[in-house]
């Protein structure tokens, strides 16, 4: 194996440099500075994209030229860095290496494939470069939707950061080839809708050309940072001053159409589990939960890691503006305006580290994929359906006294089926859609565990027996029409200004 880094650290007095000559036929630079406290890095946040590496008095960031020439302005002395890491791809046996875009294309149409009853890969788009953003879903009836939690892993939005990238590819090969082999695993397939994006910044990632990663760049082939181009709970649609990006609206139709429960988006650079909010200071209403879904995630890969791995911070967690505040970032997206609890996993403090290490990596991490997965079948779930018809409604669920900052949820059509996620207790639940009488109902709730509770909301117009006797002059004649599900279906003829006839369930 041959291993080949270039770091150079080239002092500059600003106002004093050609931005030409300092991008030097590069789209983005990498470089550090020193600042004074965390409101600055907040500042300068929303002016260049602060990398994960925060030493104790220097930042590390990326930024195009237009982010380069504003930071200049705060005459603030830099550090440019080479960041470029290359090896040599030396064995493809044990995932120990980084495959060729084609090589990724062709990995994830194989696995479809190989097991077509319970896989189907997908393009959500094809770029202007002409690479495409694939997804495979996993399901034991795959394609049909079922009472089911939607969960989704993504990986490498930052196209240098891709560890995640094969580690996925990794995760999808074993859930395949261990359904119906490990109870475990085929239950998951079993009772979850399963969505799996390995590369979500495939431009990035293969900037240097389809044939290796070691041209990578973070941002897309539009110098975007992609998590800084989504929505934003408080600074609004465009946050970082540029279109959504093709990656972008990718994703978001993505979300608008599976409407995923839980989720999560891996990245490297550092070494922790990165939970809401970013983008402001004030805690989620589900902030126990969080810290007890991460807590398990490090303390799984505390026991299958090597010595320190996942005990930065606060032991392997940490609020994400605690850490340095995000704006535009896809986490907050996710939470706030899609009512999907999402997360982000930075995996390895090298944001490409040395293939021969990654199925180190994978030992570590693989135990804590499949518990987070786990967990989306757990918390208060069911059926929300019209009391009358029977039919599956799309209704919110809402904590009563709890739920604040878009923390509700929604059950999904066509099932009708809801998941929420919160910390063991016990809590008012209420259950409610436009055109129902809402209903309240206390249940409890313990962590690692499932509470199912369905639903039947009234339509606040629908026609009840007493009201029948009270209001209005009924026809002596009721035809019995049969029974459905244990209920009597009876029709009757009612005469108030004029005579209509309706079917009525009675229970």
């Amino acid at each position: 194996m041959k291993k080949i880094i270039i770091i150079l650290l080239l002092p500059f007095t600003l106002l004093s440099q050609n931005i030409e000559e300092i991008f030097n036929n590069k789209n983005e630079i990498y470089f550090s500075f020193k600042y004074k406290n965390k409101q600055e890095l907040d500042r300068l946040s929303k002016i260049i994209s602060l990398d994960h590496k925060i030493e104790k008095t220097t930042a590390y960031a990326y930024a195009n030229k237009k982010q380069f020439i504003r930071f200049l302005e705060l005459n603030i002395d830099f550090e440019l860095i080479n960041n470029k890491v290359f090896y040599q791809n030396v064995s493809k046996s044990n995932w120990d290496y980084y495959p060729t875009y084609n090589q990724y294309v062709d990995m994830m149409y194989a696995f479809a494939d190989s097991f077509p009853n319970i896989c189907k890969v997908h393009s959500l788009g094809t770029l202007n470069s002409g690479r495409e953003i694939l997804i495979v879903n996993i399901s034991d009836n795959v394609g049909q939707k079922e009472n089911e939690p939607s969960f989704l892993y993504t990986s490498s939005m930052h196209g240098d950061e891709l560890t995640g990238y094969v580690l996925m590819l990794r995760f999808i090969d074993d859930i395949l080839n261990n359904y119906n082999v490990n109870s475990r695993i085929t239950n998951l397939v079993n009772e979850i809708d399963i969505w799996i994006n390995p590369l979500a910044n495939p431009d990035g990632a293969y900037a240097g050309g389809n044939s290796n990663v070691w041209g990578a760049t973070r941002s897309n082939a539009n110098f975007v940072d992609l998590n800084r181009n989504y929505p934003d709970p408080q600074d609004g649609p465009h946050p970082d001053g540029n279109s959504w990006q093709e990656e972008t609206i990718i994703f978001m139709g993505l979300a608008d159409s599976i409407n995923f429960n839980l989720a999560s988006n891996l990245h490297t650079g550092a070494v922790v589990a990165n939970y809401p909010w970013d983008t402001w200071s004030q805690l989620t209403a589900d902030d126990s939960w969080w810290q007890h879904v991460c807590n398990e995630y490090a303390d799984t890969c505390q026991f299958y890691g090597p010595n320190n791995y996942f005990t930065n911070y606060n032991d392997g967690i940490i609020n994400g503006y605690d850490w340095y505040e995000v704006d535009g970032g896809r986490q907050d997206y996710m939470n706030y305006f899609k009512h999907c609890r999402e997360f982000t996993l930075e995996l390895s403090n090298d944001k490409t580290p040395n293939p021969q290490e990654l199925p180190d990596y994978w030992d570590a991490t693989h135990p804590s994929f499949y518990n987070y997965m786990e967990q989306s079948l757990y918390g208060l779930r069911g059926i929300i359906t019209d009391s009358i018809t029977g039919m599956p409604l799309k209704a919110k669920v809402e904590i009563v006294n709890h739920d604040i900052d878009s923390s509700h949820v929604y059950s999904k059509l066509p099932v009708g089926n809801y998941h929420r996620y919160i910390y063991q207790g016990n809590y008012a639940f209420t259950f409610s859609k436009i055109g129902y009488h809402s209903k309240t109902i206390n249940a409890s709730v313990l962590n690692n565990n499932t509470t199912t509770l369905n639903v039947q909301l009234v339509p606040i117009n629908s026609v009840s027996i007493q009201e029948i006797n009270n209001n209005i002059k009924v026809n002596r004649s009721f035809d019995l029409l049969g029974r459905k599900n244990n209920k009597s279906l009876i029709k009757f003829e009612i005469q108030n200004n004029g005579v209509k006839s309706k079917n009525i369930t009675i229970k």
